[in-house]
Formats: structure tokens, C-alpha cells, sequence
């Protein structure tokens, strides 16, 4: 007996992305149903409804700010009931939070009662994130801007009231920052330190600043700009500003800047700023051109891996392992590696798939694959020629960023809600040509409490189809955080590693030993 497809449409219904998570989790453990999803009727959505077999003819006319709640049932009963229980649950939550005991209703009355706060963290959706964005910052308020879709036009004016009144305008999309020791944001538990950061790349500063803690080395400072702030556009507003900041801050004795290729005029400004600096400072531009960073008297480096490498090098006192080194050990183990993994695969299978919940991992993982397999299809990728034409359906090696702004719409974020990623991974499974899956599993305050509970089950479930298929499937995972995240790296690389996935050491190592696997054919 088939299954029954069933929808709500809540016209210009706002709710918040961990609500909205809390209430299809609840739905797919009713008795009777199979699968659920509550969601903005993003077209992105759309087209995951779609590929879930979740999607009933009423939600194509919804608009983007009309709420969906969809449920894959038994029964017409079943289904009907499963729906009205959606409604119910966002009822009682609204009502809970009209209730709070106590809940400012504006930044105004947060700031009176808390008056010596100097930093708003703001996350509201788009449409709403300038107007509070302006607020906090006539109340004199250091910002950092979570929230996405803001019109640049919008960031750039914010950025420019900011600097004009001594204050971090951090964001928009800013995901990390870490702050006088607090984490804001997704960020990690690291050590206190000499090495400040500055990223136009949230994943991009928990990636680096863990792998200094890995190698012994804190961070003094972790200043957040957004994706953007590169831009030309933009100008590198926030960059130069949290540059100027650590280069006079007497505890950072060495600066770290990360960012993807920017604009070349903007480019220029900050390593002509970052050459004026007397302290040593790392330069990540992902993939971008080694050679103005040299010339500017700033150490290049080619990945998020190397940056942590060459940051921890410039440290005095340190004595670790020297960068080469490390890298030169790591290629070998790879190497060796990738022949033992190599002998399950069948020559039919061929292609390379990330599922990315980082977007400056997913980017440094691209670039590795490019240099190692060719061409790769991506949602971020630069070239016109291999961008993917539907973000939802992958093709030969491809790489998505699940936390792009296309899929994070009225739905939860891929470093809270492990469920779009779980079902691209059987997705990917089930395809006899794919050879290797590679995941990144970010750690840390802000993210799932314990996202291998749930990747882990997905994982064994993914190899076994392979496996009835007469294939094995080859799943490697990179873990960003320390064992001083709530979460515990060890426990959930454990965890991943009892499910059947390789666990790598760091994301460019995931990438890399991938690579290996079908660079060879």
C-alpha cells in the first residue's frame, strides 16, 4: 500500500530555523508516518521536496515567505492528524515565548537592562536583521550580523556608520567570532593565545584556530567579517578594521587573515595595509595568487591546513614540527592509505561527492580536487561552465555547500540540522558510479550537540545499500573542534569510525585522500 503525501500552506508564516527543525523531528516519529518536512516554499525547498518524494501540487503555487509542512503517512487519517499536531506545536511555541518571564521586545530595553553589554549578536531573518542591525549600533553596540540575505547595499552602509563610530560591524552572514575568549556564534572551546584572526569565512576560522590547538597554539582574537566584506562593493571595511585592531593589540604577536580570492583592488588594499604591520602575518586568500602576498612580506598560504601550519611556525617558543614536514608525513600516510581503500572500489565507480555544512571547507576541498581530478561541479564554484544547474542533483565530482544561502531559507542550518544532508547522502549512495562521499562535522557551541548520533546510523545505512548493490562505498569525514567542545572530538570520531566513515584529520586531508582514491583511473 502506497504512502499518503499530504500539505499545509501557511501563508507569510515566520518562524525560527530551530522551531521549524524541532517540529518535523517531532512529526517523523509519529506512529504512521514515514517522513516529514517543515519548511519555507524556497524554490531550493521546493526541489528538495521534490527529490525526498515529499512534494504534494498544492505547495507549487506557495511563495517563498508561506510556511509548508508536508508528511509522507499511511493513512489519510494518519496524515491529517499529523498536520494539525504541526499547527498546534507552533501555536504552543509562539505562546511560550509571549510568556517568558522576562524578553525584551527591543534592543533599547536589553540595553537598560543590561548595562554594561557592548556587542549585539543578531539573528532574525533577513528582511528584519538591518533594521536591529541600525539599532545596535545607535546604542553603540559592537554587531555581529549572523543573519543572511542582507542587500549589500545595506552591509556596506552599515560597515561605513560603524568605523565611523569606533565599532565592529561583523557580518552580514558573519557565522564565528570569537571575542575576548566568548564564542559567538558556531566557535569552538580553544586555548587563549598570540595569534589573531581575521576571516571573511566563519567554517574558515574554526577550521584554522582548531588546528592551532591541535599543534598547542591559542588565539588572542577571532574577528568575524562576513562572506562579503572582500567584495569590491564592500572594500574590505571590516578586514582593514579588525587588522588595524590586532596589529595594535599587545597580546597578538602573530595576524592570520582568511578569506576567498578577493576583488584585486581590495586585494591590494589589505596586503598594503597587512605590509605596514611589524608583526608576522599569514595570508590565506583560498586559491588565490601566492605572489602579491609575498611581495607584500606576508607569508602565503594555499589552504586553510597550511595556514594553521605557518601561523603556529611564526610563534615564538614554538617547537613543533616545521610545515613541510608535517604535510610531507601527512602525503605519505595518505598515500598508503588510498592503496588499502583503493582495493574496494569497482572501475565503474568513478566520481567524488562532498556534502558540505562549511562553505570555506567545501571551497578548500574543491580547490584540492580541481588540482587532483579535473573538473568539478559545484554551487560556489567560480566557473560559469561547472556550476550546477539544479544545487539539489549532483553530476561526475561534485561538491555542494549545504550551508549556502539557497538551502539555509526557511530551513535550519546544515551544523544544526544533520536532516537535508542525511538524505543527499542515500541520494549519493544509490548511485553505482560514485566512489567516495566526503562530509566535514563541525564541532563546537552552537552546533548539533552530537551530529555523529545521527550521520553515524546514515553512514551504516548509505553502505549498506552499496553493499546490497554489490558495491562498497568509500565515506571519509573530517571533524573541526577540540576536545573541549561540548560535543568531545575523540567521542565523535569514534562514533563515526563504529558507523564504517574514515576519518581524516583535518578537512584538506579528507579532500586530499579522496583525490587519491580516482585520481588514478
Amino acid at each position: 500500500m502506497g504512502m499518503v503525501i499530504k500539505s499545509s500552506i501557511r501563508q507569510s508564516e515566520y518562524h525560527d530555523s530551530v522551531a521549524l527543525m524541532e517540529v518535523a523531528r517531532a512529526l517523523a516519529q509519529r506512529d504512521g508516518v514515514s517522513d516529514a518536512a517543515v519548511v519555507m516554499a524556497t524554490e531550493a525547498n521546493k526541489s528538495i521536496l521534490r527529490q525526498a518524494g515529499l512534494f504534494a501540487p498544492a505547495i507549487e503555487t506557495a511563495t517563498p515567505n508561506d510556511l509548508v509542512i508536508v508528511v509522507s503517512a499511511a493513512t489519510e487519517e494518519t496524515a491529517a492528524a499529523a498536520l494539525q499536531a504541526a499547527g498546534e506545536q507552533l501555536g504552543r511555541r509562539q505562546e511560550g515565548a509571549a510568556s517568558a518571564e522576562f524578553q525584551p521586545r527591543t534592543l533599547r530595553g536589553a540595553v537598560r537592562s543590561y548595562p554594561a553589554a557592548n556587542l549585539a549578536l543578531i539573528s532574525v531573518a533577513g528582511q528584519y536583521a538591518v533594521t536591529e542591525a541600525w539599532a545596535a549600533l545607535h546604542q553603540g553596540l559592537h554587531v555581529l550580523l549572523f543573519s543572511d540575505n542582507v542587500p549589500l547595499a545595506d552591509e556596506v552602509a552599515l560597515k561605513r556608520y560603524a568605523l565611523q563610530h569606533g565599532l565592529l560591524m561583523m557580518g552580514a552572514d558573519c557565522g564565528t567570532a570569537i571575542i575576548n575568549g566568548v564564542a559567538l556564534g558556531f566557535a569552538n572551546s580553544l586555548p587563549r593565545g598570540p595569534v589573531g584572526i581575521v576571516a571573511a569565512s566563519g567554517t574558515g576560522l574554526q577550521e584554522v584556530s582548531t588546528l592551532l590547538a591541535k599543534l598547542g597554539v591559542g588565539i588572542s582574537q577571532g574577528i568575524g567579517t562576513g562572506g562579503r566584506d572582500l567584495k569590491e562593493e564592500v572594500g574590505g571595511l571590516m578586514m582593514l578594521a579588525g587588522l588595524d585592531a590586532l596589529r595594535a593589540d599587545p597580546e597578538t604577536e602573530v595576524l592570520v587573515l582568511i578569506s576567498k580570492p578577493p576583488a584585486p583592488a581590495v586585494a591590494a588594499r589589505v596586503l598594503e595595509r597587512a605590509a605596514a604591520a611589524t608583526k608576522p602575518t599569514v595570508v590565506c586568500f583560498l586559491g588565490g595568487d601566492p605572489a602579491p602576498v609575498t611581495a607584500a612580506g606576508c607569508i602565503p598560504a594555499r589552504t586553510l591546513q597550511e595556514t594553521a601550519y605557518l601561523a603556529a611556525a611564526q610563534v615564538t617558543g614554538y617547537n613543533g614540527p616545521l610545515v613541510d614536514e608535517l604535510l610531507a608525513q601527512e602525503a605519505d600516510a595518505l598515500r598508503r592509505q588510498a592503496d588499502r581503500l583503493r582495493a574496494r572500489l569497482q572501475p565503474r565507480q568513478k566520481y567524488l561527492r562532498g556534502l558540505f555544512s562549511g562553505g570555506t571547507l567545501a571551497a578548500e576541498a574543491l580547490l584540492i580536487w580541481q588540482e587532483m581530478v579535473g573538473d568539478v561541479f559545484s554551487n560556489i564554484t567560480a566557473d560559469p561552465r561547472l556550476r550546477l544547474a539544479d544545487p539539489a542533483r549532483s553530476q561526475a565530482h561534485s561538491i555542494v555547500d549545504l550551508g549556502a544561502d539557497e538551502f539555509t531559507v526557511g530551513r535550519p542550518h546544515p551544523m544544526l540540522d544533520n536532516d537535508l544532508r542525511i538524505r543527499r547522502l542515500l541520494q549519493e549512495a544509490a548511485d553505482p558510479q560514485v566512489a567516495v562521499i566526503v562530509l566535514d562535522v563541525v564541532l563546537g557551541y552552537g552546533a548539533h550537540p552530537n551530529p555523529a548520533s545521527e550521520l553515524g546510523p546514515a553512514i551504516r545505512q548509505a553502505l549498506r545499500r552499496a553493499g546490497d548493490d554489490g558495491r562498497e562505498l568509500v565515506v571519509i569525514a573530517s571533524l573541526t573542534g577540540t576536545e573541549g567542545d561540548p560535543q568531545g572530538l575523540s567521542r565523535q570520531a569514534q562514533t563515526l569510525r563504529e558507523s564504517g566513515a574514515v576519518v581524516a584529520s583535518c578537512n584538506g586531508a579528507a579532500a586530499r585522500l579522496a583525490g587519491l582514491l580516482v585520481a588514478w583511473q
